[in-house]
C-alpha cells in the first residue's frame, strides 16, 4: 500500500488587491481635505485680487511691503530666538533624566509634563501668563509686596517681543525634551566604554564621540522648534491682541479684517509660511536620517 500523501501546509498570503488599501484610505482622505485641499486653495487665492481677477501683486508685495516684510522678520526672530532657548534647555533637561544620573521617578514625572506642556499652547497657556506675570499677576504681586520689586519697573513686558518669547518657551523646550530623550537613549554603551579603554576623559567623550553623534538630531529638533513657533498663532494673539504683529496675526487681519481686508494677500503670505515650513521640515528630515544611521 502506497502511503498517503501528506498534504503541504497552507500558507496564509497577505491580503492583495484593494484591500490591502483600505488601511491606508483614511490617511490619504485626511491628507487630501487637511492638506493638499486647502494648499491648492491658497496657491490658487494667492494669484487673484478680491474681485477674483487674475494679479500677481499679491506674490510681489511679500517682497516689496515694508509691513509684511516685517511681519516675517519678526516671527523668524521670535522663533529662533525660543527653538535656540528651548533646544538648549530642552537638551539639558532630557540628558538630566537619562544619563545624567536623576531618580528615575523623577524621569517619568518630567516625561509626563512635557508631554501635557508640549500642547499647551493657544489661549489657555496666554490666560495662564497673564495671571501668573501680568501686570497684577500671581508673581509680580509677589515680588512687589515681598521683596519690592516691580518687574514693570524694568523693561520687561509680557506683551512684548521677550514676553511672548519666554510664553513660547513653556511648550519648546517640553519638546525638545520629548525628541531628545530616545535619542540620547541610543547612545551606545560600547563607545564610552571603548573612549575610556583608549585613555579619554568624559569631556572628550563628549566632545568627540557623542556631541557629534548627536549634533544632527539636535540642529534638527532645533528646527522643528522654529516650525512650531513660526506657525503658532492662538497663543500670540490671545496674549498682545494683536499688538505684535507677527506674520500669522497678519494673514488673519488680511482674511477677517475690516481695515486690512485682503483674501488674495493672506493666502499669499500664507504660502510664504508654507514654504518656509517645508523647507525647516526638509531639514529635520535630512538631519534625522543622518542621526538615525549611527543610532540603530
Amino acid at each position: 500500500m502506497a502511503p498517503s500523501a501528506v498534504a503541504a501546509p497552507r500558507v496564509k498570503r497577505p491580503a492583495s488587491g484593494l484591500r490591502a488599501w483600505l488601511g491606508v484610505v483614511p490617511f490619504f482622505l485626511f491628507a487630501i481635505l487637511f492638506l493638499i485641499l486647502p494648499s491648492v486653495k491658497l496657491f490658487v487665492g494667492s494669484f487673484a485680487d478680491n474681485e477674483g481677477n487674475f494679479t500677481f501683486k499679491n506674490l510681489l508685495q511679500l517682497f516689496t511691503e515694508p509691513s509684511i516684510l516685517n511681519a516675517y522678520w519678526l516671527s523668524i526672530r521670535i522663533s529662533a530666538v525660543t527653538a535656540i532657548g528651548g533646544g538648549i534647555f530642552g537638551f539639558l533637561l532630557a540628558y538630566s533624566v537619562t544619563i545624567g544620573g536623576l531618580p528615575k521617578a523623577l524621569r517619568s514625572m518630567l516625561i509626563t509634563f512635557s508631554g501635557v506642556a508640549s500642547n499647551f499652547a493657544g489661549v489657555p497657556l496666554a490666560f495662564a501668563f497673564v495671571a501668573t506675570l501680568g501686570r497684577t499677576g500671581f508673581v509680580t504681586a509677589l515680588l512687589k509686596n515681598v521683596f519690592h520689586f516691580s518687574i514693570y519697573d524694568t523693561a520687561f513686558s509680557l506683551y512684548s517681543f521677550v514676553g511672548l518669547s519666554l510664553t513660547y518657551m513653556y511648550f519648546q523646550f517640553p519638546l525638545m525634551v520629548l525628541i531628545m530623550a530616545p535619542a540620547l537613549d541610543g547612545l551606545k554603551r560600547e563607545w564610552r566604554e571603548a573612549a575610556e579603554n583608549l585613555g579619554a576623559s568624559r569631556m572628550q567623550y563628549w566632545l568627540r564621540v557623542a556631541l557629534p553623534v548627536l549634533l544632527p538630531s539636535i540642529l534638527g529638533s532645533m528646527i522643528l522648534l522654529f516650525g512650531n513657533a513660526f506657525g503658532a498663532y492662538a497663543t500670540a494673539y490671545a496674549l498682545t491682541g494683536g499688538a505684535l504683529p507677527i506674520v500669522t496675526i497678519q494673514i488673519g487681519a488680511q482674511i477677517r479684517g475690516d481695515v486690512l481686508h485682503n483674501v488674495g494677500l493672506g493666502y499669499a503670505m500664507a504660502m510664504g509660511m508654507v514654504f518656509i515650513m517645508a523647507v525647516s521640515l526638509g531639514g529635520y528630515s535630512w538631519l534625522q536620517g543622518r542621526t538615525e544611521r549611527w543610532l540603530r
